[in-house]
């Protein structure tokens, strides 16, 4: 939604032939994107290349053509005969190749300890390190993350191209540099602020909000906002983007939008149910135990995924069978004998039992048919038992049937754990 662009176009390219035949995913676009946007960037093109050069270059004349002021390639700056980004996007910028010393030293250094320690030091590794140190002539070197400088290339008429690594630790690692260099610096200077809005629901389908949308529409003129729906980890993110002079057309949207589903709003400023959740534990000083069966401890990886976790995350059981699940949580046998293992009751059980086995404050059960058999009429596959206890007497339960193939069930089941578990520590921060 929203009329014609008014910011700085930007393009990204991410080669490697891996990406092509499917062997890998790409990581590096979509977060490039997200970046650039909330930089003030209209994010035109994410294009992939493979490892020829020819592909590359026709990549890039592609997105000069689009018009865009920036162009960030991800890959290609390895020691290999294929890593050929600098390369290309030399005879691109019209630039000879020139071997800088500087760089060449920086790359020593990284790569000294390492040959000594592998027996792999010399004329080969010296030969990888002249081809890394190998740059377009005047072109910003940027410190490596790994071992490949990247690249700030100025190129005469535009577009501005900044080279990244691509593995993403190195890429992202090298990110603030990149914003540094002075030729990107100075683009960045006339670049209007982006003034986004990112609202998070859960619960609320998308056809909800495009009913509200429309509503709006017909007595707002929202044409200056960039307005886009997607659902990600079971949440439908709503993110307004003004355009430069349309900000307060945007907050009037989302001042909107949100007291027309105020029940199903996770945040208005873009917080996820993970960082809500995190701060709500250690406000209180809470501590959370997991027993889960169907998923197999996808929910108490998802907790300690964040660093700091251990100070809110007491433990976790993976009871599968219904041996573990007694033995383990104390769900007593005759209980699954009259409930079945796929219970409200039993998902109650295995909370209470995660709770004191851990001498936790939270417990969380979690027991489901995920499928693809094992279903029935009465427990279908996607039906899902969950509980939170709490030491203070607080009970959530919730035994929804929920869609998707057996990997969809099992990555719902957790996303609606994590709801509960807000709602249980942080009423007015979640819903489910």
């Amino acid at each position: 939604m929203g009329e014609g662009p008014d910011r700085p176009r930007a393009g990204i390219v991410v080669t490697g032939s891996e990406l092509l035949t499917g062997a890998i995913s790409d990581a590096n676009g979509p977060w490039l994107a997200r970046r650039l946007a909330d930089l003030g960037f209209e994010v035109a093109h994410v294009v992939s290349a493979g490892d020829r050069p020819e592909d590359l270059a026709r990549a890039l004349d592609f997105l000069a053509g689009a018009g865009v002021a920036l162009i960030v390639t991800s890959g290609g700056l390895g020691p290999t005969a294929d890593d050929l980004t600098a390369e290309v996007v030399a005879g691109f910028a019209g630039l000879d190749m020139v071997v800088d010393e500087d760089v060449r030293a920086q790359i020593d250094v990284i790569l000294a300890d390492w040959g000594a320690r592998t027996g792999f030091a010399g004329p080969a590794l010296d030969e990888a390190t002249r081809k890394q140190a190998t740059i377009p002539q005047g072109s910003t070197p940027l410190p490596p993350v790994g071992t490949a400088p990247g690249l700030v290339v100025d190129r005469p008429g535009g577009p501005l191209v900044v080279v990244l690594p691509g593995p993403p630790r190195e890429l992202q690692g090298m990110w603030p540099s990149a914003l540094e260099a002075p030729a990107f610096a100075a683009l960045l200077a006339t670049v209007p602020p982006a003034h986004p809005r990112l609202l998070r629901f859960f619960g609320l389908p998308e056809s909800e909000i495009a009913a509200t949308l429309r509503e709006i529409e017909a007595s707002t003129d929202v044409s200056g906002v960039e307005i886009g729906t997607c659902l990600r980890h079971s949440e439908l993110e709503v993110d307004l983007r003004p355009r430069p002079g349309a900000e307060a057309v945007a907050e009037e949207v989302a001042r909107e939008i949100v007291a027309r589903h105020a029940g199903r709003l996770v945040s208005d400023v873009g917080a996820t149910v993970d960082e809500l959740l995190a701060q709500a534990l250690l406000e209180r000083g809470l501590t959370v135990a997991t027993g889960e069966s169907c998923t197999g401890g996808l929910l108490a990886g998802r907790l300690v995924d964040r660093a700091g976790s251990s100070a809110y995350v007491a433990g976790g059981v993976v009871a599968y069978s219904n041996e573990a699940k007694t033995a383990l949580l104390d769900v007593p046998a005759d209980m699954i004998e009259t409930h079945g293992a796929v219970s409200p009751e039993v998902a109650r059980a295995l909370a209470d039992g995660a709770r004191r086995r851990f001498g936790a404050d939270v417990g969380v059960g979690i027991t489901g048919v995920a499928g693809p058999g094992g279903g029935t009429e009465a427990k279908p596959v996607g039906y899902v038992c969950f509980c939170v206890t709490t030491a203070d007497g607080v009970v959530i339960a919730r035994d929804p049937r929920l869609r998707g193939s057996r990997a969809d069930i099992r990555e719902r089941s957790v996303d609606t754990a994590m709801h509960l578990l807000l709602r249980a520590v942080a009423p007015r921060g979640g819903t489910a």
